[in-house]
């Protein structure tokens, strides 16, 4: 279309139409962006940018509910309540009684986890030692007290090796976390020395290595610990390759990759919508852990921007059959650097362009914001 109205305008008259062109354009937008309603129908007559995503999120809540039913290695509902069962547990003062809205459908999946051969041993060890100690914790109310009968019952159908009893998987006091000797500047030279690496050896990325990067990975933070996401490892060259070159801005160095995690993140882990960005948040954290420890195994990593482009998840989807309620959020190239590669120098802001300190003046004013200069003191300031 641009080409054909290109073709039937004088090319000096361009500029102009151009110019013309981007203000009505402009002008519409804020016309639709002025309220929800005219957003909502810009995006259903005028872009069908979001069709995907909303696709998937209605899918993803659909086989939520499935996976209530049909359990598997994992369960999103179980994890989740698990968490808050432990954030109640470590509340100061603690309540006499919590959990009460959810208690009868966490320990109704936790029953249909245990009946489940396949399911994670790690996942039902922490549950079962959340719930015992939540019934020892909690007031016995006639729900809690129902709840904590179907428990006693699971757990007398329960055999060791569907739920071993090697060790206690319950909240902990902070001063028994493992000790750290690693220094504020130790760490910032870890952070400097990872780089975006876009040429790489031709030496292949061992499995174990791949596998200890994932390891890192989950210890990220996640929202109630649901970790909605997968990695899906490209450990070759050409498969890497092949995949790489789906995404936008993979020309030039897609053919060097020695190894490709794709990164992907699982709606099916949320029953509404208003969670849909947790697989963007909680798969990022978990990307960032993954590429500084592979600095610390020698290789190195380069995350491949992933828009929301049709044309780009039309090809990955033909590489990568994903449900449709898993999206994909990012690439990584993994490998060992190639020692004269180059590297862009790609200049950081500064605390002073990125902070403002949050203070209130008097109680009936608004907030106001002050910059790094007037909130710290010191050479941070100058």
């Amino acid at each position: 279309m641009n080409k054909v109205v290109g073709s039937l305008i004088p090319q000096r008259m361009m500029p102009r139409v151009t110019r013309i062109y981007a203000r009505l354009k402009l002008a519409a937008l804020r016309l639709f962006a002025s309220t929800d309603v005219l957003a909502g129908l810009h995006y259903t007559f005028v872009s069908r940018q979001f069709c995907r995503e909303h696709r998937a999120v209605l899918s993803g809540r659909i086989a939520y509910q499935q996976a209530l039913v049909e359990i598997g290695k994992t369960s999103a509902l179980l994890r989740r309540n698990i968490h808050r069962l432990e954030k109640g547990l470590i509340m100061r003062p603690r309540r006499d009684v919590f959990g009460e809205g959810f208690i009868r459908e966490t320990v109704e999946c936790f029953s249909r986890a245990v009946a489940t051969p396949d399911y994670s041993t790690e996942e039902l060890r922490w549950a079962r030692d959340v719930l015992e100690t939540y019934f020892e914790a909690v007031t016995l109310t006639p729900t809690i007290g129902a709840a904590k009968v179907r428990f006693v019952e699971t757990m007398s159908f329960a055999s060791d090796s569907e739920c071993p009893l090697s060790q206690r998987y319950v909240p902990y006091p902070r001063h028994s976390t493992p000790a750290t000797t690693i220094s504020y500047n130790q760490l910032l030279t870890l952070f400097r020395r990872r780089r975006s690496v876009r040429w790489y050896q031709d030496r292949p990325v061992s499995k174990e290595d791949l596998i200890r990067m994932v390891h890192a990975a989950a210890l990220a933070p996640s929202a109630c610990n649901r970790q909605p996401f997968r990695f899906l490892i490209a450990d070759s060259s050409d498969t890497a390759t092949e995949i790489a070159k789906c995404a936008g801005g993979t020309i030039g160095f897609a053919d060097n990759l020695q190894a490709l995690v794709v990164i992907v993140g699982d709606l099916s882990s949320y029953p509404s919508e208003r969670d849909r960005h947790l697989i963007y948040i909680d798969a990022s954290s978990a990307a960032m852990q993954m590429m500084l420890s592979a600095e610390t195994l020698g290789l190195s990593t380069c995350p491949i921007n992933w828009p929301d482009l049709e044309g780009a998840e039309g090809k990955i989807a033909r590489l990568l059959p994903l449900p449709s309620y898993q999206r994909v959020i990012m690439l990584m190239a993994v490998g060992y650097a190639d020692p004269s590669g180059g590297i862009p120098y790609s200049c950081k802001k500064s605390p002073a362009d990125l902070v403002d300190f949050v203070t209130r003046v008097a109680e009936q004013q608004p907030y106001r914001f002050t910059g790094v200069s007037q909130g710290l003191s010191g050479s941070l300031a100058e």
